[in-house]
């Protein structure tokens, strides 16, 4: 009884499994393809079409293969299909189906096509029955990781992808994936998860490994282990460290990554930065920690090899960054030993200039647009800080950028042997960006300050230099005129470079005689002073001067004017004063008091210094007209107001003493008269030349 039981069962076992051989090439093909299709389609809401060879066997595993798989697109995304593929792949263990584990011996697929599409609210990757509703861009319900969340068995075995191509596209760009080679090995749920791959993303070879401990315990919330290699032109970036118990994907490990050009990667990504320099090499190597929307970076342990390093710039330090709002938002505090903000302040086209000149102010449009790109608040402690050319060291720097506004406090610096406090602003929320400058500078060195911030290298002592402006507009040329703010200055103890005054006083009489420019100019020339002060309010472009004050032990000057900072143009006018006794040329007169009327005009690039004729003219018209009206005669009234005017004296007594031809002796004949005969042409050898053509007869003509 026993043996014929046993005979019966083996022999049905033998039917089963013959019958799991034969039955595959007893049916015909078309009956399983149609069900398969029918299947597909009615799970997937989409036709799925079996073109080529479909292949099914039972034994020893479940396999089916097929050629010419496709699956129709979304309807209104076009005829072409969602994907294709050359062959597909699957074999699933039988046996083990029987006891709820799913063993996938292999799933391939050769030469898959997918092309993804968004628009508007839709796309056509949403999948789903088909019940006739549209496809609708899912609404972020969110990943929870919980318990019980596989409660089944599974292994992969042979799992890749093979020559795939992925495009996406949303109307405003579209991104290609090429050469997709895909292999993942799993021995089972609860053990680790190995993916390797590398493909051709825009043209750009990328490579990628990723190692997760354990599947189940990652969907089912438990700390495991994760590490992540993503390598390529574009980026290296390394992250070993664990995937951290809880519901929500939280990660804690060692960052480092290494990006050979963030403008590369920027306009891979299609969204290129604006023009300029820098923004190229960035590096870091940190502690990372954080979720899906927000992440931390503490990269302030030096001892660990931590670091930050954006172009020549490197530090240490910490910060937090939010994905969550309209643009990522940056927090943290940053220690650099060193800052150059110059290749990343908005770029001004270059013009061409003869070398040494002031170039003219560019009217080309300056791009803001990098200062939408993120929002941040930042603290920076900086070792040497460089704006340009200028030179700060010591600094303490907040910078705060919200909506495209940029705010930066200097609350401590030190620069040129002084202190002070400065502040910037860079507003580009308005359709016309404006800009403002607030700076409080004290026991500051001139010198070295104005040659590194204006190229002006005329004025040295030390002193304090105030200043607040404001401007707006589109182009360099925009922002110089519409300048508009005050300022002040006071230095002390220095020198300007370019005149020595009390030797312009000493040839003034000879200059006026003359009408040229007295000694005393030069580049080798120098005047010291005590003090030199002033304040100073600028609008739409023009600064006004009107109570400039430089004290030194023989000359005062007081001076007022314009500087067009937009026209590049100058109009001032100064008046230096001996206080001391200084010696005329020769050592005739003691020149005390004497007022050198001293214009200057013209443009940065051609400057023009003189005497200011203005004035003498002004005199010599006020003393014709007081001349008149008193009676008096006029060359003498003229000579009155004109030595008055130059600080030189009014008509003195002539001396008795003569010259053989019986005229005053030269050096006895008034100054203010010695003037008046050299401006009317009536100088001694004007009127002897005069005198002799009268003798031969050609005076008439």
């Amino acid at each position: 009884m026993i043996r014929r039981l046993l005979t019966f069962l083996i022999g049905l076992i033998l039917v089963v499994v013959i019958a799991a051989i034969i039955i595959p090439f007893l049916i015909p093909e078309s009956v399983y393809r149609d069900r398969a299709q029918i299947a597909a389609s009615e799970n997937l809401g989409r036709e799925v079409t079996l073109a080529g060879d479909v292949r099914l066997s039972l034994l020893p595993n479940v396999q089916i293969q097929a050629h010419n798989v496709s699956i129709a697109n979304e309807d209104g995304f076009g005829d072409v299909p969602f994907a294709e593929m050359a062959e597909m792949r699957v074999g699933v263990q039988l046996w083990p189906l029987l006891s709820r584990t799913v063993v996938i011996e292999e799933f391939i697929l050769i030469d898959p096509v997918i092309r993804l599409e968004q628009r508007g609210n839709r796309n056509n990757w949403s999948f789903g029955p088909d019940d006739g509703t549209a496809a609708q861009a899912p609404a972020d319900a969110g990943f929870v990781r919980r318990p019980g969340a596989l409660p089944f068995e599974a292994s992969l075995g042979d799992i890749r992808i093979e020559n795939g191509f992925i495009s996406f596209a949303d109307g405003t760009q579209s991104r290609e994936i090429e050469g997709l080679d895909l292999d993942i090995h799993m021995p089972g749920l609860d053990d680790p998860l190995d993916i390797t791959g590398a493909l051709t993303a825009d043209g750009e070879n990328m490579t990628l490994n990723l190692h997760l401990g354990s599947v189940r315990g990652f969907f089912e919330g438990e700390q495991v282990a994760a590490r992540l290699d993503l390598g390529g032109n574009l980026i290296d970036l390394g992250f070993d460290g664990n995937i951290l118990e809880g519901e929500d994907v939280r990660y804690s490990g060692r960052l480092s990554s290494d990006i050979p050009s963030i403008r590369a990667l920027a306009a891979f990504a299609g969204t290129p930065l604006p023009a300029g320099a820098g923004l190229e090499n960035f590096e870091l190597s940190g502690n990372l920690s954080g979720g899906m929307n927000a992440f931390t970076l503490d990269a302030s342990n030096a001892g660990q090899n931590d670091h930050i390093r954006l172009d020549d710039i490197s530090g240490t330090g910490r910060f937090s960054v939010s994905l969550a709002g309209a643009r990522p938002a940056i927090d943290g505090t940053l220690n650099l030993p060193r800052l150059d903000v110059s290749p990343y302040m908005p770029a001004v086209p270059e013009t061409e200039t003869p070398s040494g000149d002031v170039p003219a102010w560019s009217t080309e449009r300056i791009d803001v647009s990098a200062l939408g790109l993120v929002d941040a608040d930042l603290d920076l402690t900086v070792g040497e800080l460089t704006v340009q050319d200028i030179e700060i060291s010591d600094a303490a720097l907040d910078v705060e950028l919200v909506n495209s506004r940029l705010e930066a406090n200097l609350t401590r610096i030190s620069l040129y042997e002084g202190s002070g406090r400065a502040s910037f602003v860079a507003n580009g929320r308005t359709a016309t960006p404006s800009f403002s400058l607030f700076a409080d500078l004290q026991s500051i060195a001139a010198l070295p300050l104005l040659e590194a911030a204006a190229g002006f290298d005329r004025l040295s002592g030390t002193g304090r230099l105030t200043i607040d402006l404001l401007t707006s507009g589109h182009s360099q040329a925009e922002l110089m005129n519409g300048l508009g703010g005050t300022g002040g200055f006071a230095f002390a103890d220095g020198a300007i470079r370019g005149v020595n005054l009390a030797q312009a006083i000493r040839g003034i009489e000879s200059a006026l005689a003359n009408r040229r420019l007295p000694d005393g100019f030069g580049e080798q020339e120098e005047t010291d002073f005590s003090a030199l002060e002033g304040t100073f309010t600028v609008a739409n472009g023009i600064a006004t001067n009107n109570d400039l004050i430089m004290l030194s032990p023989l000359v005062r000057v007081d001076g007022a004017g314009t500087v067009g900072i937009g026209g590049q143009t100058l109009d001032y006018r100064l008046r230096p004063r001996a206080v001391a006794s200084i010696e005329g040329q020769g050592g005739e007169r003691d020149l005390q008091g004497v007022v050198v009327p001293i214009l200057i005009n013209g443009t940065f690039n051609n400057p023009r210094v003189g005497i200011d004729w203005d004035v003498v003219g002004r005199a010599l018209l006020q003393g014709a007209i007081q001349g008149a009206i008193s009676g008096e005669d006029p060359e003498d009234a003229i000579r009155n107001v004109l030595g008055n005017a130059l600080g030189l004296g009014g008509t003195q007594p002539v001396s008795d003493e003569t010259n053989p031809e019986g005229e005053p002796a030269e050096e006895d004949v008034d100054p203010a008269e010695r003037l008046l005969r050299d401006l009317f042409g009536r100088g001694s050898s004007q009127q002897d030349d005069e005198e002799e053509r009268t003798a031969t007869g050609d005076g008439g003509r």
